[in-house]
């Protein structure tokens, strides 16, 4: 399986790392941890990837791409 990529695991990480952190200090681990993965999703599906600015890398990365493509059909 190869996907690209994506922050939202990131976001799901630190999300719920900060989400534990409070619920531990709020005394209500299991609403802000909830909270927590809720607010790290939104938070890592907002991550983008930098894009290419040389046009050179970006023909030879369009091209990489479009050949891999036709070999997982």
């Amino acid at each position: 399986m190869t996907s690209k990529p994506t922050g939202v695991g990131l976001g799901i990480a630190l999300g719920a790392a900060m989400g534990a952190a409070l619920g531990v200090a709020a005394g209500h681990l299991a609403i802000w941890l909830a909270i927590g993965v809720a607010i790290g999703v939104a938070i890592g599906s907002s991550f983008r990837r930098k894009g290419i600015d040389c046009s050179e890398c970006a023909s030879l990365h369009r091209q990489h791409e479009t050949r891999n493509l036709r070999q997982q059909s």
